[in-house]
């Protein structure tokens, strides 16, 4: 053997031994490998195993060190971008991690290990979305069956369909098969069948309760599905595992805003930023949190270090306009414009940018150009959704020719007989939560949020009808006997139990949507009290016009629908005046305004409750607010809100056409009928 072969050899051999190390003596493993190194400078495999003994030995530093070292000498191996995205993510560097993990799956797109990386880093840093996409990946690199490797790659390329076949196929041969499970499971979620990827996720952890993936998409899952309780129960099992888990901790405070504990989720997201500042979107639901809570100066602060970190980030740029009493700068407004003029800007950040440019001309006077702004904004969402104003008018047109005096006879004394709810219903931006906060500035009344449960419900009676069904929904409810009716009421009593943070008797749930599902209300929760908050309707409509919702609301994201939508409101609300006369006390927005003491004298009484001085202050109140409004509704009531469209007023003749006879005959609904 040569000399060279010799050297080659020893050097072979050294590296073998110092792998071997690692496994049992890290620190001896390191001494070999810092040996190997001063004899043949910046051997790559020496390094790597340098970093893996320190890493071992918990010193990160010192691990990352060496893999820095690594990827400058050997900038294309991917092993190497992955151990120092792993090491930079453990040490709280989480977006160097995940551009060193972006790194790693380019240079070499089959490694599985570090698309699971790259996924945990993502959920880390609160980008769900991309961290399903790298999980998907990591599924489809990590199986050597060709069926599984079909759907995973149908389930990345967003072939919904044809990876649920494949996949529905692979477990009939293989039931037990948790990787399959897990992927059936997401297919689920992306097409909203959220109670079927919770059994599936389940069952998946039955089989393989280690299987910590598969839990954080359970934990999500049920997130996502309001049973914040049971998310937080599967959090808390991660967390036992993987306590400093920024992905699981990013979770837990998500859900814990869900539920109103906006206190320790604002501490979480404070310790989030601190371990690495470097997320924006860590930085925008802090000040999420921050704002609700009522700590407004801090959540500009961390929305403002968020926009630092991304101007191109419009959703931050909105969450900032979203305040309402908050001024954009000059400086400001000049940044938002330059990024909107980029040609390669995402489209939800244009969307975003567009409704913050308009609310910045707005405060500046510049009526013409905010307009604009608005409904650029406003056409790219409309673009983007499915929305039919036909269909929404033959809903109402079917609650309002089922639910009869006759039909609400025939089951009177049907239902739960608990006070506790107040619901208040009627249209984004109508003064909902003006009167929330009066009300749950009352000892006897708490405030909670826009509770979900109602839909939750709906969504049940929907699975339970016939699907062939035109309403399935109101088909299912009118088959139910009292005892099931009560069922429902005492459901919807424990799952917002939750939310409820004092002793008060009675809470309220401010889901302005809830005005479609006043008779399932009614029958399940007939003591409950209904609060119909009501406004101009041009003053309500372009209100919601130039506001873009975080989610639902379809249909104000244009003039004419939300017109169209404005009236189906009215006729069917006016339907439930005819058939439950007195069961809905009605507020005009206005008349709040003009005589404030009268108006909440009056809401009092009907929700059976003897008047109490803070109410008139409930500017005072230091409750939690999660609407557009929370900032407004912690000043006194003001008269300039009142009339602010009007300077829009030469814009909203479609508005105006749409709504028809409803404008003219407002507070009351139009004489024979408004449809």
């Amino acid at each position: 053997m040569t000399a060279a072969g010799q050297a080659s050899g020893t050097l072979e051999q050294a590296l073998a031994h110092t792998a071997r190390l690692l496994e049992s003596n890290p620190a001896m493993a390191a001494e070999q490998a810092a040996e190997i190194l001063r004899v043949v400078e910046h051997q790559p495999v020496a390094l790597r195993l340098l970093a893996a003994a320190r890493a071992a030995r918990d010193d990160l530093p010192g691990a990352i060190d060496s893999l820095l070292t690594l990827v400058q000498t050997q900038p294309n191996w991917a092993l190497a971008q992955l151990d120092l995205g792993i090491a930079l993510g453990r040490g709280g560097r989480g977006a160097e991690a995940i551009a060193a993990l972006r790194r790693a799956v380019v240079l070499k797109p089959d490694l599985p290990q570090a698309w699971r990386a790259l996924g945990d880093a993502l959920m880390a840093a609160g980008a769900h979305a991309d961290a399903d996409a790298a999980y998907a990946q990591h599924v489809r690199h990590s199986t050597r069956d060709p069926r599984l490797l079909s759907a995973a790659t149908a389930l990345v390329e967003n072939r919904i369909p044809e990876a649920e076949g494949l996949l529905r196929e692979h477990l009939k041969q293989a039931p037990t098969d948790v990787a399959a499970i897990r992927m059936l499971a997401e297919v689920a979620a992306r097409l909203g069948r959220l109670e079927d990827a919770q059994h599936l996720l389940a069952r998946c952890l039955e089989l393989a309760p280690s299987f910590h993936a598969a839990r954080q998409n359970y934990a999500l899952v049920l997130h996502r599905g309001n049973q914040p309780e049971r998310a937080l129960v599967e959090i808390e099992q991660l967390l036992a595992i993987e306590p400093d888990n920024l992905g699981h901790l990013n979770l837990k405070a998500a859900v814990l805003c869900r539920i109103g504990d906006y206190e320790p989720a604002i501490g979480i997201y404070g310790k989030l930023v601190a371990r690495d500042p470097r997320h924006p979107s860590v930085w925008m639901s802090y000040g999420h949190a921050l704002k609700t809570a009522g700590h407004t100066a801090r959540a500009i602060d961390a929305y403002r270090r968020g926009v630092a970190l991304q101007p191109s980030f419009g959703e931050i740029w909105w969450s900032l306009a979203n305040l309402k009493t908050f001024r954009f700068s000059a400086d400001d407004l000049a940044v938002m414009r330059g990024q909107l003029a980029r040609a390669d800007l995402g489209e939800e950040d244009r969307l975003h940018l567009a409704f913050a440019v308009g609310k910045a001309l707005e405060d500046a006077g510049e009526y013409e150009p905010s307009f604009a702004h608005y409904a650029q904004g406003n056409a790219i969402r409309h673009a983007q959704l499915n929305y039919s104003a036909g269909e929404t008018t033959a809903r109402v047109d079917h609650i309002r020719a089922r639910y009869t005096r006759e039909f609400f006879a025939a089951r009177a004394g049907a239902g739960s007989a608990a006070p506790d709810p107040i619901f208040i219903v009627g249209l984004p931006r109508a003064g909902s939560t003006l009167i929330e906060q009066i009300l749950s500035s009352h000892s006897m009344v708490e405030g909670t949020m826009e509770l979900p449960e109602v839909t939750s419900i709906t969504r049940t009676l929907r699975e339970q009808a016939d699907a062939a069904s035109e309403m399935p929904y109101h088909e299912a409810l009118a088959t139910l006997d009292p005892g099931a009716l009560r069922e429902l009421g005492e459901r919807y009593l424990e799952h917002t139990r939750i939310q409820r943070k004092t002793s008060a008797p009675l809470f309220i749930d401010k889901m302005p949507n809830n005005f479609m599902h006043i008779g399932l209300i009614h029958l399940m929760l007939p003591n409950a009290k209904i609060i119909d908050a009501r406004r101009h309707p041009l003053a309500c409509c372009f209100s919601g016009f130039k506001q873009h919702f975080a989610r639902g609301q379809s249909f104000s994201y244009s003039l004419e629908d939300l017109g169209h939508y404005y009236r189906d409101y009215v006729a069917l609300m006016a339907h439930f005046d005819q058939v439950l006369p007195g069961r809905i006390h009605r507020v005009i927005y206005e008349h709040m305004v003009d005589d404030t003491e009268g108006e909440v004298r009056r809401l009092l009484d009907h929700c059976g409750l003897p008047f109490e001085d803070s109410c008139l202050r409930f500017f005072q109140n230091e409750r939690p607010v999660r609407t557009a409004s929370s900032e407004q509704v912690r000043r006194p009531i003001y008269r300039e809100g009142v009339d602010h469209w009007r300077h829009y007023a030469s814009w909203l003749a479609p508005l105006e056409q749409a709504l028809g006879p409803v404008l003219g005959s407002y507070p009351e609904p139009p004489a024979g009928g408004v449809l």
